[in-house]
C-alpha cells in the first residue's frame, strides 16, 4: 500500500497549517472565553463570534467541506485517504473542525443526506448544512435501553396517512443545543414484527416540529459543550411528512451501518491530531522542567513514555489509513474489520497519551490553562460513541472466528511432535 500523500494533499496540508497558525491556535482561548462570557451572562447556548468570523476564511482558503467524497453538491470532497491527513489537523483543536464544516454530527447527516435522501430533502436540509448555514442532530442512543445494540431502540415511528407520529425518548444527541441546530435525523422503530434488521427506520425531522422539547444538557465529566452540547430530547405526538422517511420503513439499521463508517473513521483521524498535539505538550513541558538538579526530560520514565508514543502515534495512523484506503477502494462494507480496529485502537491510544501528557504538566496538567484535561474528556468519551469498545470487540472477534469454522468434512488435525 502507498501511503504518500499525493501533491495535491501536500499543498493543502501547508495551506491548512497556515491557516491553524494564524486563525485558529491564536484564537483558541477567545472561543473559551466567549462561552465563560455568555454563561456569565446566563445563557452559554449561544454561537461563538470567533467561529463565524473564521469560517468564511476558511471557505475562501479553499478548506470547505473536504469530508464528503463524490457528490455533485460538495465537488471539493476528498476521498477519505486524501481527507485523513487534513482531518488530522482539525483534530488538534477541539473546534477547528466546525471552522471547516467538517465537524460532527453534521459531516454524517450530511452523508446521510447525501447518501439516502430524496433530492427534496437534499435541497431542503443538505444545501444548507453544505454551506454551513444550520447545524443539525442525530437522535439515535435511547436511555432506557442498551443503545449499543441498535435494534433495542424503541423510539415509536407510527404511519398515519401521509404521515408518521413519533414519540420517543433521546439522550446524547449531540448538537441538539445549538440553537443554529435545525434538523434531526431521527432512529425508531417503525415495524416491531419485522425481522430484528428490518424493524427500525430512520427519518428527517425539522427541529421546530411542535411536540418535540430539548429536556436537558448532559455533561461530559463536568463539560457541557456548549454551545454545541449533548441533549436529552423528548419527542411527543410529533408529525412529519411520510416523504421524509430514509429509502423507506425497514432500512434504519442498513443506513446506520452506512453513516457510522465514515463518522468513525473521522473522530479516529481528529483523535490522532490531539495525541499529536498531547505528545508535543508534553515534550516540551518535560524540557523546561527541572526537578531534583536535573531537567525532567532526561528522567528515564519520561523518555520511555515518549518513545511509547511515538510508536502508539505512529501504529494508529497506519491503521487509519489501511481503513480509509480500504474504504475508498472496497468499500466500507469490506473495510469493516479495519473501521473496528482504529474504532478500538485510537481513542484508548488517545487516552493514554493525554494522560502521561497531563502527569508530565502536573497540576497544571488538569486545569484550564492548558487542553489536556478537556481532550481527555473528549477521547474517553469516544470509547462509547459510535459504539462502545466491546461491541467493536465483539464484532472483531467474530470476523476472525469466521475466517477459520471448518468446512465440510474438514477435520482438525493434531499437531504432534517429533520424536
Amino acid at each position: 500500500m502507498d501511503f504518500e500523500y499525493t501533491p495535491k494533499v501536500k499543498e493543502m496540508q501547508a495551506r491548512l497549517l497556515a491557516f491553524m497558525d494564524e486563525h485558529i491556535y491564536p484564537n483558541e482561548q477567545r472561543f473559551f472565553d466567549e462561552i465563560a462570557e455568555n454563561r456569565a451572562k446566563g445563557n452559554a447556548w449561544i454561537p461563538t463570534k470567533i467561529v463565524e468570523e473564521l469560517k468564511p476564511l476558511a471557505r475562501k482558503a479553499g478548506l470547505w467541506n473536504l469530508f464528503l467524497p463524490k457528490s455533485p453538491r460538495a465537488p471539493q470532497g476528498l476521498s477519505n485517504l486524501e481527507y485523513a491527513p487534513l482531518c488530522e489537523i482539525m483534530g488538534r483543536v477541539p473546534f477547528a473542525a466546525e471552522i471547516f464544516n467538517c465537524s460532527a454530527p453534521d459531516t454524517g447527516n450530511m452523508e446521510t443526506l447525501e447518501r439516502y435522501a430524496s433530492e427534496s430533502l437534499k435541497d431542503e436540509w443538505l444545501e444548507p448544512l453544505l454551506r454551513g448555514e444550520i447545524r443539525s442532530a442525530f437522535l439515535m442512543t435511547e436511555p432506557d435501553v442498551a443503545s449499543s445494540d441498535a435494534t433495542n431502540i424503541e423510539c415509536d415511528i407510527r404511519r398515519d396517512g401521509n404521515e408518521y407520529v413519533i414519540n420517543g425518548r433521546k439522550w446524547w444527541s449531540s448538537g441538539a443545543g445549538d440553537p443554529r441546530c435545525a434538523v434531526y435525523i431521527v432512529m425508531g422503530k417503525t415495524n416491531p414484527d419485522a425481522g430484528r434488521h428490518e424493524q427500525q427506520s430512520m427519518i428527517v425531522v425539522p427541529a421546530n416540529t411542535p411536540g418535540i422539547t430539548v429536556v436537558r444538557a448532559l455533561s461530559v465529566f463536568g463539560y457541557d459543550d456548549a454551545p454545541h452540547g449533548h441533549m436529552e430530547v423528548v419527542l411527543k405526538n410529533v408529525r412529519v411528512p411520510a416523504d421524509n422517511i430514509l429509502l423507506g420503513e425497514g432500512r434504519g439499521f442498513e443506513i446506520a451501518q452506512g453513516r457510522l463508517g465514515p463518522g468513525r473513521i473521522h473522530h479516529c483521524m481528529r483523535t490522532i491530531g490531539i495525541a499529536e498535539r498531547a505528545l508535543e505538550l508534553m515534550c516540551k513541558r518535560l524540557n523546561s522542567r527541572v526537578a531534583f538538579g536535573r531537567e525532567v526530560a532526561r528522567q528515564t520514565v519520561w523518555q520511555e513514555r515518549i518513545a511509547e508514543s511515538r510508536c502508539m502515534i505512529e501504529q494508529a495512523r497506519l491503521l487509519t489509513l489501511k481503513a480509509a484506503s480500504m474504504m475508498d477502494t472496497v468499500g466500507n462494507k469490506v473495510a469493516k474489520a479495519e473501521i473496528a480496529m482504529i474504532k478500538i485502537v485510537a481513542p484508548q491510544m488517545a487516552c493514554q497519551i493525554i494522560d502521561w501528557a497531563i502527569q508530565a504538566h502536573g497540576g497544571g496538567g488538569v486545569s484550564q490553562d492548558f487542553p489536556l484535561a478537556y481532550a481527555y474528556a473528549h477521547q474517553r468519551t469516544l470509547r462509547l460513541a459510535d459504539g462502545p469498545d466491546e461491541v467493536h470487540r465483539n464484532s472483531l472477534a467474530k470476523l476472525e472466528l469466521a475466517k477459520h469454522l471448518a468446512m465440510p468434512g474438514e477435520v482438525d488435525m493434531p499437531i504432534t511432535r517429533g520424536s
